[in-house]
This record gives C-alpha cells, structure tokens and sequence, in this order.
C-alpha cells in the first residue's frame, strides 16, 4: 500500500485560475455569462461566480458539461494536461475554413483584376 506524499502536478488556484481565465475570456464575466454557465452545468449562481473568479474550479460532471460547451475550456484542459498535440484536431476544420476564404478571396481578386 502506498501513502499519499508529495506534490499533485497541477496546484488547485493554478486549475481555478485558468479555468476561470477561459470563461471570462469566452462570456465575459456579467450576470449574462452566470446564467449561461448555470444553464450550461446546472450548477448553483454562487458556484459559476466562483468559477469565474478564479477562486474554484468545477469539478467532475461539471468540467464535463463545461468542456462540451466551452472550447475555451477545452483547450485550457487540455493545455493542463500537457495534451497540446490534441488541440490540432480541434483547430483543424476552422484553419481550414480561415484557408478556403483566403483561397476565395483570391480568386475574386484575379477574377476581377487579371484578364487574359
């Protein structure tokens, strides 16, 4: 049997903080981002105002649903996990819809602007 000793890899406030850094950088942090956050977890007001300030961080079923909705928290998880990798799956399909409107762009210019 083991004892638990030692230092966890991810200090709790460091977890708080940039769980809480996400949501403000996505919804802000008005009454507005409170509610959509307790729609999103059905976690209590009080909880979500933590979250947000940085002073908690959700736990379980609630990173969960907060995952599945925020890809700001997405990739703040991820980025803890030291999962950066991951994150190219994820920015693949709005890199390649930025690419097919530079494609786009480009195409009308030489449409309008070159004439054989």
């Amino acid at each position: 049997m083991f004892t638990k000793t030692g230092n966890s890899f991810l200090a709790p406030e460091h977890y708080a903080d940039r769980i809480g850094t996400a949501l403000r950088n996505e919804l802000g942090s008005t009454h507005q981002a409170s509610k959509t956050l307790m729609r999103w977890t059905n976690a209590n007001e009080r909880t979500v105002k933590n979250w947000l300030a940085g002073a908690s961080g959700p736990r379980g079923e609630h990173l969960v649903a907060l995952v599945r909705h925020s890809d700001a928290v997405l990739v703040a998880f991820l980025m803890m996990a030291n999962r950066q990798h991951a994150l190219t799956t994820i920015e693949l399909p709005r890199l390649r819809q930025k690419l097919q409107s530079a494609i786009d762009g480009i195409d009308a210019y030489l449409d309008e602007n070159i004439r054989p």
